[in-house]
């Protein structure tokens, strides 16, 4: 599988109402839920107004549209980061997933999953 890694500096956070969030930019993630409204974005790009903000996230996707019957893809990623004690924050798309790591564990990241198989794309 290849895994593309994306440039941007994202940040993961809480924020009261969307109306500052610029939905034009190219990777915003927002989910809403009766307990809270998250949105992961460029860190350039996170609005004033948030609740709580975690900034130092890198990104890399699954190149390509997974199928939704392809089976244990953030499985496989998410157990073999966490063997070696990388956190993750996933998302999900319709096409494909989205992992997040911290930006002082990207590299060791994406060096264990080259070990293990996977084609990095920068």
């Amino acid at each position: 599988m290849n895994l593309k890694v994306l440039p941007q500096a994202f940040t993961v956070c809480q924020i009261r109402d969307v109306s500052h969030v610029d939905f034009t930019r190219e990777f915003v993630f927002f989910s809403k839920t009766d307990e809270e409204a998250s949105l992961v974005c460029e860190t350039e790009y996170v609005p004033q107004s948030t609740l709580a903000r975690e900034d130092g996230w890198c990104a890399f996707r699954a190149q390509g549209v997974l199928a939704f019957s392809q089976v244990g893809v953030l499985s496989a990623i998410s157990s073999l980061l966490a063997a070696e004690g990388i956190s993750i924050f996933a998302v999900s798309t319709f096409n494909t997933d989205y992992v997040f790591t911290k930006a002082d564990a990207v590299d060791r990241a994406l060096q264990l999953l080259a070990d293990a198989g996977y084609a990095i794309l920068e």
